[in-house]
């Protein structure tokens, strides 16, 4: 049971990118998947998540500071979720992680299952 995320990178302040959370072992649809960043000394902090295909339609949640910019998706086929990151700002540098977990919204006190993190860096 895996989750490899990826997709980070360099961006300007005002750019988009797109992370992909990737399962192997497992179907990620029928769990919640959550993404978390950790920046430098900070605690990890959620950031969104979508909830498994048992609810009818998709539970999403969003932290409140990328309302309006981040989009979490799910593509079945390819058995990988998506955070979609549009109007990056400085203070969203981190490391971002994708974890899945039973409940909704994801918690960190119950994910089961992390991937590695990617490095998102929005800088000019």
């Amino acid at each position: 049971v895996q989750l490899q995320a990826s997709g980070g990178g360099l961006v300007q302040p005002g750019g988009s990118l797109r992370l992909s959370c990737a399962a192997s072992g497992f179907t990620l649809e029928h769990y919640t998947i959550g993404w978390f960043r950790q920046a430098p000394g900070k605690e990890r902090e959620g950031v969104s998540g979508i909830s498994g295909i048992s609810s009818d339609p998709d539970n999403t949640y969003y932290a409140d500071s990328v309302k309006g910019r981040f989009t979490v998706s799910r593509d079945g086929a390819k058995n990988t979720v998506y955070l979609q990151m549009n109007y990056l700002k400085p203070e969203d540098t981190a490391v971002y992680y994708c974890a899945a977990d039973r409940g909704f919204p994801p918690t960190i006190g119950t994910i089961f299952t992390w991937g590695q993190g990617t490095l998102v860096t929005v800088s000019s």
